[in-house]
């Protein structure tokens, strides 16, 4: 999620324990506090792959994250030994403001490693945008009163109703998801189609548009957009996955790296003697994906060999923003998923003979 969310709901949390005692410093903390799992973003490496498959690891494990919450209890008692509060509270205080922040990233689509070191494939649980204002706003009530105001009951209900608020919210778009790939695998188009395999995604800021991509026994990807407020059938493309280009990976340890960290939902496509891979978990619509890498070209005697992987231009265009919005609570005039998928065959590479940067 945002930083914002992030830190209000860290500082929600430590008001909620501790605004009673030590004031507006509560919420000072845990704003902090919650942010610290993003500092990874300064980490850099040599390509975009491992740029986009670390981030959201070392820092967002349960396990670091707990560790890191007993160490910090440890050295507040060192220095505030007499306190009004018990050592359980302060814990658990610090503790939740930590680890809520790799289970809300959990909710989004990026994928979140929990449970790093394991190699257990990065949770994504795809429920909620990585910006949503319905969730974000009553958090911010109680987070800002708390920190201008002195300790109060009012203070107090406000920062309790702002958590109560936010996660009922969270718990609709589970189940709003849910919904959303039911009706979607009820579409004309999967009629003669076995489904395989399915992913499903919010919109952007909005919980009742979806993206539902259901993968079928035909080799195909079928991209479904389907808003709960919807009467008819809904705009839907099918492409061909191509996944027998990912035998290239069984050389490519960074390819098989990709795999992994998005569960095999990658669309391979040979570009003018390029091999491009699509994250098909993020973005609006096929082709207009945010996470397209180039991994391995083709040589003279058209054998496909790695390389270091580089950015693919990306051709999502923000000013069509405005039509997805608007499509939330009108299906006319659809989404048009074919044009994006057309415009997206046309994208060329990088002007420079260098791989762009990660």
């Amino acid at each position: 999620m945002d930083s914002l969310t992030q830190a209000v709901l860290g500082g929600s949390i430590t008001g909620v324990a501790l605004h009673r005692y030590i004031g507006r410093k509560s919420v000072l903390l845990g704003a902090a506090l919650a942010t610290l799992p993003d500092l990874d973003v300064f980490i850099r490496y040599a390509d975009p792959i491992s740029s986009m498959t670390y981030h959201r690891g070392f820092t967002h494990s349960l396990f670091t994250l707990t560790a890191f919450a007993i160490v910090l209890t440890i050295i507040w008692r060192l220095f505030k030994p007499h306190s009004a509060y018990s050592t359980r509270r302060l814990f658990l205080a610090l503790w939740l403001c930590l680890i809520t922040h790799p289970l809300l990233d959990a909710f989004t689509s990026f994928g979140t490693q929990l449970w790093w070191p394991t190699q257990a494939i990065p949770t994504s649980w795809s429920s909620i945008f990585i910006i949503d204002p319905i969730y974000t706003i009553p958090l911010c009530v109680g987070a800002f009163t708390a920190l201008f105001c002195r300790p109060s009951p009012t203070t107090q209900k406000l920062l309790v109703w702002g958590l109560i608020i936010s996660s009922a919210y969270l718990a609709w778009t589970v189940a709003a998801k849910y919904w959303a790939e039911h009706k979607a695998k009820q579409h004309p188009i999967l009629a003669k189609q076995r489904v395989i395999d399915t992913f499903s995604t919010p919109m952007p800021f909005n919980s009742l548009l979806w993206r539902v991509v259901v993968r079928t026994d035909q080799e195909q990807d079928c991209e479904i957009i389907y808003s709960l407020l919807d009467k008819g059938p809904q705009e839907a493309l099918c492409l061909p996955h191509q996944r027998h280009y990912a035998l290239v990976a069984d050389q490519h340890e960074l390819l098989q790296r990709l795999e992994w960290f998005t569960g095999g939902w990658l669309r391979y496509d040979p570009t003018d003697g390029v091999l491009v891979v699509t994250d098909l978990r993020m973005g609006v619509g096929p082709g207009n994906n945010s996470f397209r890498f180039a991994v391995a070209e083709q040589d003279a005697e058209d054998q496909w060999q790695n390389i270091l992987p580089y950015r693919w231009p990306s051709t999502t265009d923000l000013r069509e923003l405005k039509h997805v919005m608007q499509r939330i609570y009108s299906s006319t005039p659809p989404l048009p998923l074919e044009t994006w998928a057309q415009r997206a065959k046309l994208a060329t590479p990088p002007s420079n003979d260098a791989p762009a940067d990660p």
